[in-house]
């Protein structure tokens, strides 16, 4: 009889033994399937990226670099997130930016022209950096080499300060007996001496005074002037930092039509605003290429495997309407040679 319900209680147990256990079970798959669900229905992460840039805001290049990334598909605030950081035309606020950016911890860095990239490059070596605008960024030491940066950043560069030569020709060209040229630039920019020491090796060709005029301000553009004028300067060649980063185009071509100055440049939409001629690489479409490199970038691509890439279009632009301000006569042959003409 004892051994009757000793049997029976062991059953008993075994039974209920064999209900929690499955119980156990059944509740376990429904909290793997529970959190199978929401980690599904987690929203993916939006990728941040940070603009950072001496203007004091967005021109049509900035434009052309944000359509870029809509044709691939990122559309701002929906699946792309852009941090713009604009220093408004004062180099000593990149560094503070830069800083800025790195503890947002965004997933790239977007640099425009060489200050800005200088700053980006000082703040961080492993958050990757896509240069945009700048002169040789080779020579200023942010990449190994085109083909093969290293590092953490790519982009796109310019070849401007070696066609220093093709505006001196057109110069020449263009004002008669030239033998003085003045060459404004920043010395804010790490670049202006890559630029002044083209156009003075390619004045010596030509046989040309040359004058440079190394200002640290926009306040100081009326200044040279004055200097450009004792001198008896001829010509001016203009640093594209005054026109594409610093917005100083209107003012420098106001004061060249007032001392009855030629002007040249390779500062984008010199010529709209009122300079005589534009002479360097179409911007706009190495500004669309950025956006594939941010693309591959944020794909998992790293910038030391991504080739800098080069500006393929060049143009020749001329302004007569400010010809005619300074009476200066344009030859026809000249003219035939001009992609566009401003009348």
């Amino acid at each position: 009889m004892k051994q009757i319900c000793i049997g029976r209680f062991a059953g008993t147990n075994l039974k209920s033994a064999l209900r929690n256990f499955k119980s156990a079970i059944t509740l376990c798959v429904v909290l793997f399937a529970f959190c199978l669900s929401a980690e599904a229905q987690q929203p993916a992460k939006i990728p941040r990226i940070g603009f950072l840039t001496l203007l004091a805001g967005p021109t049509r290049l900035e434009e052309s670099f944000v359509q870029g990334l809509r044709e691939l598909g990122y559309v701002e605030g929906r699946n792309i997130t852009i941090e713009y950081r604009w220093a408004g035309g004062k180099a000593d606020r990149l560094h503070a930016f830069a800083a800025e950016l790195v503890r947002l911890k965004v997933d790239l860095i977007v640099a425009r022209a060489m200050p800005a990239v200088q700053a980006a490059k000082n703040a961080t070596t492993t958050i990757p950096i896509v240069m945009l605008g700048v002169a040789d960024a080779v020579g200023s030491g942010f990449v190994a080499s085109l083909a093969h940066p290293g590092g953490n950043l790519t982009g796109t560069t310019n070849i401007m300060p070696e066609l220093a030569g093709k505006r001196l020709e057109l110069l020449s060209e263009i004002v008669p007996k030239l033998t003085q040229v003045s060459f404004l630039a920043h010395g804010g920019d790490p670049a202006h001496e890559l630029f002044v020491k083209q156009a003075e090796d390619a004045a010596k060709e030509f046989r040309l005074r040359f004058q440079p005029l190394v200002i640290e301000s926009p306040d100081e553009i009326e200044r040279s002037f004055t200097a450009m004028k004792k001198e008896r300067s001829q010509a001016l060649i203009v640093q594209p930092l005054f026109i594409s980063s610093l917005g100083q185009g209107k003012k420098i071509a106001g004061l060249a039509v007032k001392h009855r100055l030629p002007t040249v440049s390779d500062g984008n939409g010199f010529v709209e605003e009122g300079g005589l001629i534009f002479y360097g690489p179409d911007l706009f479409p190495t500004f669309r290429r950025a956006a594939i490199l941010v693309d591959k970038i944020l794909k998992g691509s790293k910038p030391a495997d991504l080739p800098v890439e080069q500006p393929k279009k060049f143009e020749f632009i001329v302004n007569l309407k400010a010809a005619k301000q300074i009476g200066l006569t344009i030859p026809p042959n000249v003219l035939a040679r001009a992609d566009r003409v401003v009348r």
